[in-house]
């Protein structure tokens, strides 16, 4: 984002907690400002010392980023009453998709396919109701967050009551909300998202699908586009309900819509993240469109160059998340001081990271230190790159996903391209890195 920022003939002024003092964004910045500790409650989500820090060095705009504050309608409202463009969809437009059961109403309403399940906030007697019209096995879902937080899949009667209960406390403990809803849980599914680009004067561009099924924890490990899934018909006809829902919610800057896509090829809307993704240089790759500059210019009041669909799309991309984790041991986190790291080069290699020789990962924050993206001209060509790039990829000091990445690009199912989102559960002790050895 600040490399964007530079690119544009624009000042950028990071924020950071004590804990990233001599992070590589900070030094990057023309001007940064500590806002607090470390525990992101007392800085990163700390709303007022995020608003003070934009006004004290004189900003006209805020970037949110993919992660605290990116989704929080309360600090969308905050930039606005101070005078500030947030980079963003409008503060209604985020709190009605934030809320995952009105997202689903509105997007009823607007024609697009959804998952079976409750209409609204379901209680432990709604729950029980609605499970026995759906049958099993459903999930319990939060209606106000992602990311996996407050879900839970049930599969049998006598396992509903004791899921609803830890899912509510983990969804009350994450959002501040433990209320939920049910869905029907379909499968085998796929996981494809559509990014989508809308600005104030009526453009609505989408920029094509990425494949999002290799997940552990409902948390994406790999993304690729195109999905290997879907064939043009099926591309077009979701491009075209992404677009269609977009014009119905009124929505503004970048943002992704989910859907399940289902093994006979329909597909149903998950949620929509009024955001950048994490995955979002998949789509850059593939149609040649900066998302953060362009991010900045719809802020700005630009229009998009055109409307529809994103020019030819060219080529296979895939994201790789660098995540310091332990796969032996069920992906736990494992921060710790990297002792050495040595990106892999060379053409179509891409590395996001923050990470250097002697960066402490901090147990505060996410596990993600480093997107290794790769491009080529075809799926078979970029898999033999994003191996090749992971070969030559060098971490010490923390354990990381890196190993069981190799082991997923070398399966028979990723391999095919036939894979689910229960594709990690069932592989199990099939790839090494995940027995322990």
């Amino acid at each position: 984002m600040i490399r964007a920022l530079h690119e544009l003939g624009v000042e950028a002024v990071a924020v950071y907690s004590t804990a990233d003092e001599d992070a590589l964004h900070v030094r990057l910045a023309d001007r940064a400002v500590r806002i607090g500790p470390p525990a992101a409650a007392e800085s990163y989500l700390n709303i007022p010392a995020l608003i003070a820090a934009a006004e004290t060095t004189g900003c006209e705009a805020v970037h949110p980023g993919y992660g605290f504050v990116a989704e929080n309608a309360d600090f969308v409202r905050g930039c606005e009453d101070n005078e500030l463009v947030f980079i963003g969809p409008p503060a209604d437009v985020m709190e009605r998709m934030g809320d995952k059961v009105r997202a689903k109403m509105e997007m009823r309403a607007a024609g697009v396919p959804l998952v079976p399940g409750t209409e609204g906030v379901a209680g432990p007697d709604d729950a029980r109701a609605a499970v026995e019209e759906l049958g099993f096995p459903v999930l319990l879902k939060a209606a106000a967050g992602g990311g996996g937080k407050g879900m839970r899949m049930v599969l049998e009667p006598s396992e509903l009551d004791d899921a609803y209960h830890r899912a509510a406390a983990e969804a009350q403990a994450a959002f501040g909300d433990g209320s939920l809803y049910v869905e029907k849980v379909i499968t085998p599914a796929r996981h494809v998202e559509i990014q989508v680009l809308c600005d104030d004067h009526g453009h609505v561009l989408t920029c094509g699908e990425r494949e999002c099924s290799v997940q552990r924890r409902h948390q994406k490990l790999i993304e690729e586009s195109p999905s290997p899934a879907l064939d043009d018909e099926r591309r077009e006809e979701m491009e075209a309900v992404a677009e269609r829902a977009c014009r119905h919610i009124g929505y503004r800057n970048a943002g992704t819509l989910e859907f399940l896509v289902g093994p006979d090829g329909s597909f149903s809307f998950i949620e929509l993240n009024a955001r950048l993704q994490v995955e979002h240089p998949v789509t850059e790759a593939i149609v040649g469109i900066d998302l953060v500059r362009e991010q900045v210019r719809i802020a700005a009041g630009d229009a998009l160059a055109h409307g529809g669909r994103a020019g030819p799309r060219r080529g296979h991309a895939i994201e790789l998340r660098i995540n310091a984790e332990d796969p032996a041991r069920g992906f736990a986190p494992a921060p710790g001081q990297i002792e050495r790291f040595r990106p892999p080069l060379g053409p179509g290699v891409r590395v996001d990271t923050f990470v250097e020789d002697g960066t402490v990962i901090s147990p505060h924050y996410d596990s993600l230190i480093a997107k290794i993206v790769v491009f080529d001209g075809n799926r078979r060509l970029a898999i033999t790159r994003a191996r090749r790039a992971l070969d030559e990829l060098v971490v010490e000091g923390v354990p990381t996903t890196r190993d069981v990445l190799q082991d997923i690009l070398a399966s028979d199912e990723f391999q095919s391209g036939e894979y689910s989102t229960s594709f990690l559960e069932e592989a199990g002790a099939r790839l090494p890195a995940l027995a322990g050895s």
